[in-house]
């Protein structure tokens, strides 16, 4: 195997959070459940300082949706984890759900998106992440949540996305509002199963962003001659909402993996390789967050790094590059 490769997975199995390794053993390695070292790392994972903290919800008098550490966030940072709650963490996210879709997914909020022109006009973002969040966590078969989703398929422009703008002329969706929202109706396809009324159409609608942003490389024009914008050819974590060419890949793999094997993916894919550092590891060379404590600021709990290599990004950034069959076999892996 590369030492590129090699290099990497020892720093993610070295880092003092346990929901890093857990997801480096089960993500990258392939490890079972069952695996005494995977099992010591699920059941601390809870308490390592990122999931702590995020798990720490703010009062109910904080807008769920302030950024970036409002509740609405802090669940769609931990939805990322996929990690297994135990019993005491069960009835906090539960409260936490509860409150985000008692927010989101109000009927006074989700009827007051706005038609213009025969398009709905929605930031479609929020509730897709919301989606995200309550599908990862067991929550798709609340009522709220299928509410969200029969919004959004009620919602999905004709190019397969979503866009807020009310002066656009309906030519294109928007990249930012609709990468999360395909993400969250994937998602939700994925935890109701055949059995549910919905989950064909959300897997539909998911595969037909999957698609729009497969016609445009996931970050050029659709000649392919040019980037949309350079902020989409760059590393962040998190995005938030925010569109960059790995929420594209992150949107691939949701829907569908074999879509990642698509030749529209492999200029992402090139590109998600040529940055990453000779010891494996990634950085975000841009962030929509920041640190401080100044009211107006769009301020994180978590200092997920910038400019300097990031435990989180590595580990999604190589997760989609395994599942495009551009990293070492896990087998080749674990026998490092």
């Amino acid at each position: 195997m590369s030492r590129r490769a090699e290099t990497a997975i020892e720093w993610l199995l070295a880092s003092t959070e346990p929901a890093i390794r857990y997801r480096t053993r089960t993500w990258l390695l392939d490890l079972p459940e069952s695996d005494p070292r995977v099992t010591a790392d699920r059941q601390r994972a809870w308490d390592g300082n990122i999931v702590a903290t995020l798990l720490d919800f703010p009062e109910r008098s904080v807008d769920p949706y302030r950024k970036w550490w409002g509740l609405h966030w802090r669940l769609v940072s931990l939805a990322d984890f996929r990690l297994p709650p135990h019993d005491d963490v069960e009835v906090r996210l539960a409260a936490g759900i509860d409150r985000e879709l008692d927010w989101i997914a109000n009927p006074r909020h989700l009827d007051a998106v706005r038609q213009i022109d025969g398009l709905h006009r929605a930031d479609a973002s929020m509730e897709g992440n919301a989606l995200y969040a309550a599908s990862r966590f067991g929550y798709a078969g609340d009522e709220r949540a299928r509410r969200l989703v029969s919004k959004l398929l009620e919602w999905q422009w004709p190019d397969g996305g979503w866009n807020c703008d009310r002066r656009s002329s309906g030519y294109r969706s928007s990249f930012h509002e609709s990468w999360a929202t395909a993400i969250g109706l994937a998602g939700y396809a994925d935890a109701t199963g055949d059995g549910d009324a919905l989950a064909g159409d959300a897997r539909a609608a998911a595969r037909r962003t999957a698609e729009l942003l497969l016609e445009h490389r996931l970050f050029r024009s659709l000649d392919g001659k040019r980037q949309i914008h350079s902020s989409m050819a760059a590393l962040h974590w998190p995005a938030y909402w925010h569109y960059d060419f790995l929420a594209g890949l992150r949107v691939l793999l949701a829907v569908e993996r074999g879509l990642l094997a698509d030749p529209r993916a492999t200029d992402a894919l090139d590109l998600l390789e040529s940055k990453q550092n000779a010891d494996g590891r990634f950085v975000a060379s841009h962030a929509w967050w920041q640190t401080g404590r100044h009211v107006t600021s769009p301020v994180d709990v978590i200092d997920w790094r910038r400019d300097r290599p990031s435990e989180v990004l590595t580990l999604h950034a190589l997760v989609a590059l395994k599942a495009a069959d551009r990293w070492p076999s896990a087998a080749t892996l674990a026998s490092a």
